[in-house]
This record gives structure tokens, sequence and C-alpha cells, in this order.
């Protein structure tokens, strides 16, 4: 989660706290063994490889994040740098005979959640970005971060906490990660300009607007993955990207074009070096709420 928290004090914000994940460079070197002899490469079905993934998640450790690779045959696990490798080793003990069907690679930073499309939203001494603007009937809302959602009730426009917006209706984290919020000032435009379209697929090129680091771009490289963050907070069914992101990033949206994809949730890294992102599939949101995007 990349959310920012915010100080008054001379009208600038004194201190960021991270509860979504710190977008980091993500290494292409998986971690193996030099072998004198290429062994034949094994091949794992979907039941061996689900069995895999559901020992990952019972080790217990964070700092991962990982998805099942069923056209390569492989559990593809991405490790912060939190993670030793006594907890690598881990994860390759609890896959027993299995471990050949993992590929882990690192990733630099540390996974934690971050907090118009990719507009600043403040709330609770927080900064989030707004995700997409969805209706329901003739209400008005729009979605965010679930982890954004949990620690503040009411939303504003300014670091000052005078404008209103309006207040969180529902939030979902861990697990998921997203929430949604209502607009109770009749006063504000919420523009649209999106549509809904087929949930993300592997290769695609998508951009990601948040109030922090602006508009960055990149590609789809992983689905349905796992990531448990540093700190804690597991979420499931995510977006990975090779997209930056940084804190108060968190809640914005990952789209192509005019198709609205996805909804920050966190990872490791900064525009600078580069980072890997996870992002909550926004088509689970407006299911959840019943809302539609515009």
């Amino acid at each position: 989660m990349r959310i920012k928290r915010t100080d008054s004090g001379h009208g600038k914000a004194r201190r960021t706290r991270l509860l979504a994940v710190a977008v980091g460079l993500l290494s292409a070197t998986a971690v193996a063994a030099p072998s004198a002899v290429a062994a034949p490469t094994q091949s794992f079905g979907p039941a061996r490889l689900a069995a895999v993934s559901d020992a990952v998640l019972n080790t217990g450790v964070d700092g991962i994040a990982w998805y099942t690779d069923a056209a390569a045959g492989r559990v593809v696990v991405t490790a912060d740098s939190t993670v030793s490798p006594a907890s690598l080793a881990r994860l390759r003990h609890a896959a027993g005979a299995d471990a050949a069907a993992l590929r882990i690679q690192r990733t630099a930073g540390v996974l934690t959640p971050l907090l118009a499309a990719g507009d600043a939203v403040y709330g609770g001494g927080y900064r989030c970005s707004l995700g997409f603007n969805v209706v329901s009937g003739s209400s008005y809302y729009f979605l965010t971060a679930g982890h954004c959602g949990n620690v503040a009730k009411t939303w504003y426009t300014n670091s000052a906490q005078s404008t209103l917006i309006g207040a969180t209706v529902n939030s979902s984290f861990p697990g998921n990660d997203y929430a949604l919020v209502r607009y109770d000032n009749g006063a504000l435009s919420h523009s649209g300009g999106f549509s809904s379209a087929p949930d993300a697929y592997v290769g695609e090129s998508v951009k990601r607007t948040g109030s922090t680091s602006g508009t960055h771009g990149g590609t789809v490289t992983g689905l349905n993955a796992t990531v448990r963050y540093s700190g804690g907070g597991t979420v499931r069914g995510m977006i990975q990207t090779n997209v930056c992101a940084e804190p108060g990033d968190s809640g914005g949206p990952l789209y192509d074009g005019s198709k609205a994809l996805g909804i920050t949730s966190g990872g490791s890294g900064d525009c600078r070096t580069g980072g890997t992102t996870f992002f909550q599939p926004v088509n689970e949101a407006l299911a959840a709420y019943h809302v539609s995007v515009y």
C-alpha cells in the first residue's frame, strides 16, 4: 500500500507513512544453484502447482508475492529485501518434492501497501489517490484502495481537510483492497471518461496515475497474484506489473486507454529506479458495490 501521512505545520506534510507496497526494481535473476549439467525440465500440472501455491501461503513468510504461471508450469515468487535466505529456504522446504516448481526472483525495497482519476484525496491525516468515479442510479461515488478506506471515515479535497468530498461507505482490506466513497458535496464536479473492460492480460501495455508521482507506464507481468505485505496484510487476485508507484499513489487508477483495469494497492521501489506494483482488479470492486464506471 502506498498511503502518505500528512501533518499540519506551515501547511506542509512533515512525515510519510507507508501502508502500501514500496515499489522496487525487479531483478530478472531467479534464485537458482549453478549446475555444470543442464537438468531436464520437469513438468507440473494444475493440481501440483495449486498445492505449491498453498504451501507458499502457509509458510507465513511476509514480503512476498506469488502467482501461478500455468503456461510455464511454475509458481512465480517475488521476494522483497526483507526476506532472508532462511525464509527463501523455508519456501522451498514447504514445497517439498515439488520445490522445482518454484521460480523465485528478488525485488529491491519493501512490499508495502500504497494509499479525476489520480487526484489527491485526504482523510484521517493521510493522503491517497482517487481511483475511478462510479455511479449507481442517481448516486455518485469514487473507488480507492481499501487500506485507504480503513483509515478514514471522511474524505476531503485538500490537506487542511476543509473541503468535504464525502464519507467512506465501505472498505475491504486485507483479502481485497478496494473502498467506496460517496460524493456528499454537491458543489464538486466528478468527471468520468473510463469504461468497463475485460480483465487485464499478461503483456498488456498499461498506465497508472497517482497524486504523488503522476502518470507512468509499463506492462502487466502476472495475474491472480497473492501479496503478503511486509508488516502484515495479505491480498489475493492482484494484477502484477512493472509500473512504478510511490507513497500517496494508493487508490489511483490502472488503465489501458479508456479501459478501467485496476486500483493501485502497493509494491516496492520508486519512480526513479523503477519498481513492482500490484493492483486490485477494478471489475471485482464494481461487482461488489453494484456500481459502474463512467
